[in-house]
């Protein structure tokens, strides 16, 4: 079952509102940049997430893992 593009999205907001606090928190943010057609969510760390030299285990364990919990469809959530 494919997901209407705008309810996919909404779902994947929802999903990183439960991390945004913690992204606050540490000065940072997340906002989704694309969602491609093969189901990869393109995301930004905003603020001091940036330039946070764990950036990538916040993607991998954090980020990525909420939203492929919340939205089994998707594949995949890469930093751009």
């Amino acid at each position: 079952m494919i997901t209407e593009p705008s309810a996919l999205r909404d779902k994947i907001e929802a999903s990183l509102n439960t991390m945004r606090p913690y992204l606050n928190d540490d000065g940072g943010n997340v906002e989704v940049v694309e969602i491609t057609d093969d189901l990869i969510v393109k995301v930004r760390l905003l603020g001091s997430c940036s330039t946070c030299p764990q950036s990538f285990m916040t993607m991998k364990a954090g980020i990525e893992e909420a939203v492929k919990r919340s939205v089994p469809e998707i594949k995949a959530v890469v930093a751009v």
